[in-house]
């Protein structure tokens, strides 16, 4: 079972949280102005990495509050937790490769 920190309550089960979808999605500056598709555009599409994401849960069966998540899409590992008015984590930089030696001239 996942177990997920929760900024306000600590660390609980994945059962009492209720997953709300990318976080960190920038409301309109003038939504009267935008099209139907750029509406829909704006409600519907979201990004679908393979990876880290940030996201957004509420603690339905706890403390009700809403908290983002950067969470890492392949693995379910969850890096970081943390209150909505807390500055995003930096995303989490990928192995670098390592050089292969030659093998020795004979």
């Amino acid at each position: 079972m996942l177990m997920i920190e929760c900024p306000f309550c600590g660390l609980r089960a994945e059962t009492e949280f209720s997953y709300g979808g990318q976080a960190h999605v920038a409301y309109p500056a003038d939504p009267e102005a935008l099209s139907d598709e750029e509406w829909a555009h704006y409600l519907f599409y979201r990004e679908n990495p393979k990876g880290s994401f940030y996201e957004r849960w509420a603690h339905t069966a706890g403390c009700r509050k809403w908290f983002n998540a950067l969470r890492d899409t392949h693995s379910y590992k969850i890096a970081a937790t943390y209150k909505l008015t807390d500055p995003k984590p930096e995303l989490p930089q990928p192995p670098q490769a390592q050089p292969t030696l030659a093998p020795p001239a004979s």
